[in-house]
């Protein structure tokens, strides 16, 4: 009598078996492919995550900033919205206590920024966001009480950097995304 291997296991080798042919062993299982692993990014996050991060700490800032004297002109002239606010960030960005808030709420890129998807669901939303407060503030009459953030002339310059800065940081994270999985 001898042995044959058979996958993992010795067995009899019998001789011929029903319908004239031999059974064969068992062959062993393909070995899976090496699953190869994105590049590594810098310190784990994503360019996403970064951007997200970046954008979310300067709302967080600039809303905290717009309550803080010295970083914000006549804050005694600072009303809860409209054009009655006399208050401006930095000397130049006209803010209320809705303004702030507002700013204050963007800043949850910083959670934002803990998930890729997350991160690019911010920029983006948050460029479509801006780009409707940019339509907002070139449509409103600033002096009217229909101007309820208040916008002026310069905070309508600065949506028009924050509206691009967030889309095309939105746009680079997923076509750097789309290129990692292609690879």
């Amino acid at each position: 009598m001898s042995y044959e291997y058979r996958g993992n296991t010795l067995g009899k080798s019998g001789g011929p078996r029903r319908g004239g042919s031999k059974k064969r062993a068992p062959s062993a299982p393909e070995p899976r492919p090496v699953r190869q692993e994105k590049e590594p990014r810098s310190g784990g996050r994503s360019i996403g995550q970064l951007f997200a991060a970046v954008f979310g700490l300067a709302f967080l800032l600039a809303g905290i900033g717009g309550f803080i004297p010295g970083v914000t002109q006549d804050t005694d002239g600072l009303s809860l919205y409209g054009t009655d606010s006399t208050a401006e960030l930095l000397g130049l960005f006209r803010v209320s206590v809705v303004h702030n808030i507002v700013h204050l709420l963007f800043g949850v890129g910083l959670l934002a920024a803990l998930r890729d998807s997350w991160s690019k669901v911010y920029l983006l939303g948050g460029a479509v966001a801006y780009g409707a407060v940019l339509a907002y503030g070139l449509v409103v009459d600033q002096e009217s009480d229909a101007n309820l953030l208040p916008i002026n002339d310069e905070d309508n310059l600065l949506h028009i950097a924050l509206t691009a800065g967030l889309l095309v940081a939105g746009l680079v994270a997923v076509a750097v995304d789309r290129r990692r999985s292609r690879s």
